[in-house]
């Protein structure tokens, strides 16, 4: 990947990331690094539930850990791991909504803090805005400190949207790590951010995704991937961006954020100890014992740097294609190579290896900037041998996924989730879409989990999603365009979207702006 200079792709790039930025509101304007405050100390309360749980589930250099498939399931793990901390909570998320089940876990958080123990949130900017009253009235608490990765201090107007063009290389690190851990003895980390669609609650659109519950010491490294971002020098408190003193003139209402957390929540989580106990013990007699690891791309020293190389999870990921004997499968909600990373997979010394991916079709696709960014190389994939299956927006699959069945009748579903399986022996998952943006700029959290059991759960669901009522599978005909086949139907352009979305991909994807997508 060349060093960015004053090419056509960068023009596009910053062109694309101003419309982005309108779209969004996400941050802008310039910083600098500032120094952070003494740590709070954290509750002296004896309880020793989770660690009695590591030690009994603990193996001798294997890890604990269980899948999350389900939203439901997803959103009640984090609430009893809420109600179950007793000493710190340290939670790291690229967004986290102001909706009802961001709303009930933020109450919860407050919850937790009353009675001792010590909570730290982590945010990426770039999805901060709209939100400040609700991450303020958290930080107001004594025992709750929210931070910022990356922000800027020009928080609105026109400078917000100018310093998308002035402050375009730094503006474009961000944090996509999402993990949150208790007590450092149990966590989650995965694809999921914090909102209702994460957890199966919107009334019409879900996302399939996946995370993986942990106990014991893959907890610790999630712990060290927090401590790092939140010791970063581009870390800021949230008090430092916004200093109105309304903001944090009042201790946090927990009436007012549970009921408006809670009322229009489809499952009732575990609210209370006992119950969140029983929720966590039925889980981790679930766990599978398995070597794992945890990998991370560290914060950049200098995000304004050159973004030229392929970060930690990347390598990661390249070392575990090269071993690969018979097949990969890829699980990406966004999927956005270039002609470096088709070389680099034909570099691997194992060419009969079959390699099949999942993605969203444009009609599944939340953001049609990515989509875009896929479809610009669609055709090269599929003449390298890629089996490629783009998500159907009536995959019967939704009912399997989404615990809230009513949603799939009236809604529709879209892949979130990140996971690579290798020979059906390895499995890659976390944070990380194969895609550019993945591979050289945001910060990625992924469990490599050596596991044919767990490997070979998310391979079988991955061709279950593969299967024609499910997807469309995407081929090239004789005279090299594109057909989408889903049983007896045959499509020649994108099918189940209107004209002006199939053209604003199409225009989208002439830019060649993939690296920022």
């Amino acid at each position: 990947m060349r060093t960015l200079k004053c090419s056509t792709s960068v023009i596009a790039g910053r062109v694309f990331t101003l419309l982005l930025a309108l779209a969004l509101a996400g941050c802008a304007g310039g910083i600098r690094p500032m120094e952070h405050g003494p740590e709070l100390p954290v509750s002296s309360e004896p309880d020793r539930f989770l660690q009695d749980q590591a030690q009994a589930h603990g193996a001798e250099g294997l890890a604990s850990v269980r899948l999350l498939n389900t939203g439901q399931e997803a959103f009640e793990a984090r609430a009893a791991l809420i109600e179950t901390a007793r000493q710190r909570i340290d939670a790291q998320y690229y967004i986290w909504n102001d909706d009802a089940t961001g709303r009930y876990l933020a109450s919860r958080l407050v919850a937790a803090a009353d009675r001792g123990v010590v909570v730290r949130l982590l945010l990426d900017d770039i999805n901060v805005a709209g939100k400040e009253s609700l991450f303020a009235l958290l930080d107001a608490h004594h025992r709750i400190d929210v931070r910022i990765f990356n922000p800027s201090r020009a928080r609105d107007g026109f400078g917000r949207w100018l310093s998308f063009i002035t402050d375009f290389d730094r503006i474009n690190r961000r944090m996509h790590n999402k993990t949150f851990v208790a007590d450092g003895l149990a966590g989650i980390a995965g694809g999921r951010n914090i909102g209702d669609g994460y957890f199966d609650q919107h009334p019409t659109l879900n996302f399939r995704d996946r995370d993986v519950l942990v106990l014991g010491d893959l907890a610790n490294a999630m712990t060290d991937n927090f401590e790092a971002y939140w010791r970063s020098a581009w870390t800021l408190p949230l008090a430092a961006l916004y200093e109105r003193p309304e903001a944090h003139s009042a201790e946090p209402d927990l009436a007012t954020l549970a009921v408006a957390g809670s009322q229009h929540l489809v499952v009732t989580p575990p609210a209370d100890r006992d119950t969140a106990r029983r929720y966590l013990v039925e889980s981790f007699n679930s766990l599978v014992q398995a070597p794992a690891d945890l990998v991370f791309d560290p914060p950049p020293e200098d995000p304004a740097a050159p973004a030229d190389k392929p970060q930690q999870t990347a390598q990661a990921l390249y070392r575990l294609m090269d071993s690969a004997r018979s097949e990969i499968l890829i699980e990406s909600a966004y999927l956005v190579l270039d002609d470096q990373q088709m070389k680099i997979m034909d570099s691997f010394g194992n060419s009969k290896v079959d390699v099949a991916a999942l993605t969203n079709s444009l009609a599944t696709n939340d953001l049609v900037t990515n989509h875009s960014g896929y479809a610009r190389w669609r055709k090269a994939m599929l003449r390298q041998g890629i089996d490629l299956h783009e998500l159907r927006p009536d995959a019967p699959a939704c009912h399997r996924w989404v615990a809230a069945n009513a949603a799939c009748r009236a809604g529709e579903v879209s892949l979130h989730s990140k996971a690579v399986v290798f020979d059906r022996q390895t499995l890659f998952i976390g944070s990380f879409n194969v895609n550019l943006r993945s591979i050289y700029l945001n910060g990625e959290t992924v469990l490599i989990i050596r596991s044919p059991e767990l490997a070979g759960q998310v391979a079988d669901d991955i061709r279950y999603a593969m299967e024609p009522e499910n997807s469309w599978q995407v081929t090239l005909d004789d005279q090299g365009g594109l057909l989408w086949h889903g049983g007896a139907q045959q499509f020649a352009h994108e099918p189940r979207v209107g004209f002006w979305r199939r053209a604003m991909s199409r225009v989208l994807s002439w830019l060649p702006i993939e690296k920022y997508l």
